[in-house]
């Protein structure tokens, strides 16, 4: 998936919205268009009627639009027009109408909808038994997908609509997407990426008591330099002493849907992590993730050091080899040692995995010290955790992930800033790894 994992009906959705723009344009030319509006704004005005709201003008307008397509689709049906003579040859035809109130994206609009005499009119644009329009799913879906909760979504229609829609109704919207997220937590990936990020986020769960819980997400950059996010993993409270079992699952998951090869894995010293590496992928080469590596440095040092402390851990990993990194850590050590010994300890037990970027292209440490690829999801991730404190379930926390996850990039311009970031990179890696970065069909 790059950027945002877009569903089918979100597809098929802005189609036909494309589609019923370019039939309004087509039928008025712009000026039209703006005469229109202008005039019925202006008779609204002058009735005193509102804009909005339930008898609002947009409620109207929404009411007479929805009724004269069910009218055309009942025509559709039966063959003729309203008060055609041929409905009088003892075929199907029209049997009055019923009252019916559905949820829009302007309120609660009461629509009156066509029966036929032998009840075998299936309306397409509002089905039977349906109480809502598609619109209000997606609101529902990117409510939640920031982190409110069914009863602040319920109040939020409430409030915003005049509208009741119940936190039963709200999670029966949000678990429509459970079977998509599946399907999209198996999909086939590609060959072979440059670079995978591993990161996980802590999420709290109720189950039984609340409990802090990691989220695991794998992000890759393919051969073209996109983003694509490769899945999300729900780990366990007690998962400190199996993160080689875990990691060598969901590795191996992901081998499994097509990944052959991973020319560098970056990480934040996740337990377990570079073992497991190994055993799926031989050749792959596992790195420390720098901005994490100073991040954590700075947990053990007061605010106003930190600056300083930057600027003296600096040369250690713009080293040009893995000798004068070493070097310069003795150096940081005699400055800072008697100060902050755990700074110096967290570098030395992290060296194995610090290290192997240095013997590569400045193009790739560039890309690996200064692009935090990660960090810019994760800060989505805890915005919508954070809104809801803790979750009921792991599969409540795993569907608002998800949803944040395919409201991501709706523009497509955080994948053209991807693909531009990261091109020299890319070139370097096809230098450094000669042979091993070929693109497949799927990339």
């Amino acid at each position: 998936m790059t950027g945002a994992q877009r569903s089918t009906s979100g597809d098929s959705q802005e189609h036909v919205s494309g589609d019923a723009g370019e039939a309004i344009g087509t039928f008025l030319a712009c000026e039209d268009q703006q005469r229109l509006a202008a005039d019925l704004v202006a008779a609204a005005k002058a009735s005193g009627a509102d804009l909005v709201g339930p008898d609002g003008l947009m409620a109207q307008l929404t009411k007479r639009v929805l009724e004269v397509a069910l009218e055309a689709e009942m025509s559709e049906h039966l063959g003729y027009d309203a008060h055609d003579p041929e409905g009088r040859n003892g075929r199907n035809s029209r049997n009055g109408r019923r009252s019916k109130t559905v949820l829009t994206g302007v309120g609660p609009v009461e629509i009156n909808v066509p029966r036929d005499r032998d009840a075998s009119f299936e309306p397409v644009i509002v089905k039977k038994r349906q109480r809502r329009l598609d619109s209000i799913d997606q609101i529902v879906l990117s409510l939640t997908a920031k982190g409110l909760t069914t009863g602040e979504i319920s109040a939020h229609f409430a409030e915003i609509y005049g509208a009741s829609v119940g936190k039963d109704q709200i999670s029966r919207i949000t678990d429509a997407v459970i079977a998509e997220m599946v399907e999209w937590q198996n999909r086939p990936l590609d060959r072979v990426y440059p670079v995978v990020f591993v990161d996980a986020l802590m999420v709290k769960i109720r189950d039984g008591k609340v409990t802090n819980r990691p989220i695991y997400v794998a992000i890759g950059v393919t051969v073209n330099g996109e983003r694509d996010i490769l899945g999300l993993w729900a780990g366990e409270d007690s998962q400190a002493g199996e993160g080689a079992k875990f990691w060598q699952q969901v590795l191996t998951e992901i081998k499994n849907r097509g990944v052959e090869d991973v020319l560098m894995l970056v990480c934040d010293g996740l337990k377990g992590l570079p073992a497991s590496v190994s055993n799926v992928w031989p050749s792959t080469i596992v790195q420390t993730c720098v901005v994490h590596l100073l991040r954590n440095s700075f947990r053990y040092a007061p605010r106003q050091a930190w600056d300083k402390l930057a600027k003296d851990l600096r040369p250690i990993y713009t080293a040009a080899t893995e000798a004068a990194a070493a070097e310069r850590l003795e150096d940081f050590d005699e400055i800072w040692g008697h100060r902050y010994p755990a700074i110096t300890r967290l570098w030395r037990s992290a060296w194995a995995e610090l290290t192997p970027f240095l013997a590569f292209d400045v193009e790739i440490r560039r890309i690996i010290c200064t692009t935090n690829a990660i960090e810019s999801l994760n800060a989505r991730y805890r915005r919508a955790v954070n809104a809801r404190g803790h979750f009921p379930t792991e599969q409540a926390a795993m569907k608002c992930l998800y949803l944040v996850t395919r409201s991501l990039d709706p523009t497509g311009r955080g994948r053209a800033k991807w693909v531009v970031r990261w091109k020299p990179a890319l070139n370097a890696f096809a230098n450094t790894f000669e042979g091993r970065l070929t693109p497949s069909t799927t990339n």
